[in-house]
This record gives C-alpha cells, sequence and structure tokens, in this order.
C-alpha cells in the first residue's frame, strides 16, 4: 500500500464488508471513522480472533484486516484456520519492523493477500492519510481468486529450475510488474531462473520496510543474486534488483552498462513504486534489448509502459487469466494492446528466457 496526497477518488465497484481484527482500540475506531461515510463499505470489528470467529459465523465478510500480534490467538494462526476452513481474503495491517517483518512474509506464504504497513507512532495520522489507498487495497484483496492462490505450482515448495536457452545474450534486461498476489508469483518465477539469467528489474506493489526482508529471503531461496534496489546498482545477468517500497525504480544507460536509480516523487498510476515508471525507462534504456512481463494485481499500472516498451520492440508477456489471484493489470494491459503474449505462471520463466534470447521485435510506431 502507498500513502500520498492528490489521488483521485476510486470508483466503487460493489458493496463491500470489511471485518478489522484488531486488539488496538485506536486502530478499530480509527479505520471504523475512515471507512464511514465510503459509499457501499461496512466494516465490523472484532478485538481478537476469537470474537471474529463467533462474528464471522452469522456474518461473512468479503475480506479481513488482520493485525499479527494479538491476545487469546494470534494472527498467523487465524490466518491459517481461515485458508483451511473458509478461505476469505486477508489483509494483514501489522508493524513491519524486527520479528513482525518475519511474521508478514510468513503471512504471505500461508495466504494472506496483501500487507499494509502499521506504524508503531501517529498511526491515526497515517490512516486517515492513507484512505484511498487502503481501500484501494481492500477492493483488490476482496477481488482474489483464493482457489488459485500460486497457480498450478501451488504444491511445489521450489520452482523447478529452468536451463538457460543456449545463445542467450548478454544485454538483455527483464522488467517485471506485479501487485496484489504478485508475491508468490514473483517467488516461483525468481526460484526458476538459472543463475546465468539475464538481469531483471522488479516492481511490486508493497509497503517501505517490507521490501528489503522480501529480497533477502528470495536471495536465500534463489540461484541468483536477489536484492532490494540501492540508487546506481548495476543490472547484470545472474541478479534481480526489487523496487524499494514507497520508492520509484527506473533504468538508464551508463555506457555500456544498465544502472538503476531509486527516487522519490508523486505516486504514478496510483502508486510508489509505479510498475509504468519502470517499464517506461526501460522502453528508453534498453528499447528492443528488452523483455516486459505484466503479472497478477489489481488497477492499470504498468499497462502504457508496457505499451511503450513494446512501441520500442520489446517482447511483452501477460500472466493468464487462469493463474492470476486478479486479473486487472494484464487485462489492461491487453485490452491496450501492449503484450505479444499471455502465458500460465508456470510457464512464464522459460518463456521469458525464450523471449530474452530471441531475435527483437520491429518497433510498432507511434500507433502499434
Amino acid at each position: 500500500m502507498n500513502a500520498g496526497g492528490g489521488v483521485p477518488r476510486v470508483v466503487r465497484r460493489r458493496p463491500l464488508h470489511v471485518l478489522v481484527v484488531d486488539d488496538s482500540a485506536v486502530v478499530r475506531q480509527t479505520v471504523s471513522a475512515v471507512f464511514a461515510n465510503e459509499p457501499g463499505l461496512r466494516t465490523t470489528v472484532a478485538a481478537d480472533p476469537l470474537i471474529a470467529i463467533e462474528k464471522m459465523r452469522h456474518d461473512r465478510p468479503d475480506v479481513i484486516l488482520l493485525d499479527l500480534e494479538m491476545p487469546r490467538m494470534d494472527g498467523l494462526t487465524f490466518l491459517r484456520k481461515v485458508m483451511a476452513e473458509d478461505p476469505i481474503p486477508v489483509v494483514v495491517c501489522s508493524a513491519l519492523t524486527g520479528d513482525g517483518t518475519e511474521a508478514a512474509l510468513r503471512a504471505i506464504e500461508e495466504g494472506a493477500v496483501e500487507i499494509v504497513n502499521k506504524p508503531r507512532l501517529g498511526l491515526r495520522n497515517f490512516l486517515t492519510d492513507a484512505r484511498v489507498t487502503l481501500i484501494d487495497t481492500l477492493y483488490a484483496a476482496a477481488a482474489a481468486r483464493l482457489e488459485r492462490r500460486r497457480g498450478p505450482s501451488a504444491d511445489d515448495a521450489v520452482a523447478p529450475p529452468v536451463a538457460l536457452p543456449v545463445g542467450l545474450t548478454t544485454d538483455k534486461v527483464v522488467a517485471i510488474g506485479a501487485s496484489t498476489g504478485g508475491t508468490e508469483a514473483l517467488r516461483h518465477i525468481l526460484q526458476a531462473m538459472p543463475p546465468a539469467a539475464p538481469g531483471l528489474v522488479i516492481v511490486q506493489h508493497m509497503p517501505e520496510g517490507f521490501t528489503r526482508a522480501f529480497a533477502q529471503r528470495l536471495d536465500q531461496q534463489c540461484r541468483i543474486e536477489v536484492k532490494e534496489a540501492v540508487h546506481g546498482d548495476r543490472v547484470f545477468d545472474g541478479r534481480a534488483l526489487i523496487a524499494p517500497g514507497n520508492r520509484h525504480l527506473s533504468v538508464r544507460r551508463s555506457g555500456a552498462h544498465y544502472v538503476v536509480d531509486v527516487t522519490d516523487g508523486p505516486l504514478v498510476s496510483r502508486h510508489r513504486p509505479s510498475v509504468d515508471v519502470l517499464f517506461r525507462s526501460v522502453a528508453r534504456a534498453a528499447g528492443r534489448s528488452a523483455v516486459g512481463v505484466i503479472l497478477t494485481g489489481m488497477g492499470a499500472d504498468g499497462a502504457e509502459g508496457l505499451l511503450e516498451m513494446r512501441r520500442m520492440g520489446a517482447a511483452t508477456l501477460a500472466q493468464d487469466e487462469a493463474t492470476c489471484v486478479v486479473f486487472g493489470m494484464p487485462r489492461e494491459a491487453i485490452a491496450r494492446g501492449a503484450v505479444d503474449a499471455e502465458a500460465p505462471l508456470h510457464h512464464i520463466p522459460e518463456r521469458l528466457l525464450a523471449l530474452a534470447r530471441a531475435g527483437a521485435r520491429p518497433r510498432t510506431g507511434p500507433r502499434g
């Protein structure tokens, strides 16, 4: 989730019932007040998971906003119970510091579809300022298809490695954008990358403070290096750079190399980091030497940027509807004519490597 000013109001799609499970009276009261005037959004609250379970028996919510540190039953235990008995989309709202970050990572692996950073100080002002993007997050989570959360390889602890195609060039850049459900999709893709895979640059919508731990965990699980991007980092074979939360990531040429810029700035396409910012920079810096991949997520971030990449001759790929948690971002890119091909999640690693190996597409021009 990204907080920021000047964001237009969201057009509501349908009524939404949110159950807030948090032992903090301030959180329960503030969230209820923040949502009180939102058309179609109904809020109920519970001070702990046992109260929540009782309320859910009589009034099933569309989405749960869940704290992880609570009395009587911790949030992870409650999450596992919900996912096992009657799956409901869960957004974790927790302090992402120290042990809280590790717990949030585990929550994603256990089935939570989104993470929201809850600051320990200034909570009331944060929830009020972040109202629009918090509501966006809840609607995105409510649209998730939990039965397909990890695609066809959901039972695999590690995605099967993909062999490096013969003749792969070394000057390719693979840019990937994802949002809701993207953390697990990225895990699948990056675990399948061979050690000499082309350099990858990634924007995943996630909060500040979460991206470093996410990258470190992936680095331990993958055969390539995975790290949170730092301003000036080089893009090279065998490395994946993930945009820091609340910072934009872009790519530029520096002599014979590609390097990344990590910058502040306004929200773009409702987000910071924005997939559009990354894709547009890759279109300019790498052009026909790039591959663009858009994965599961709500909204349209990345659609215009991917179209710009395609117009500049980059090969483009979208995750198919059947394996997306939310098909919003790929659907918008397809509708704009930005996508060369669709593929299920379990085929994307080999497809993106094949595209990196293949010759560049011809530029399509301004109306391509």
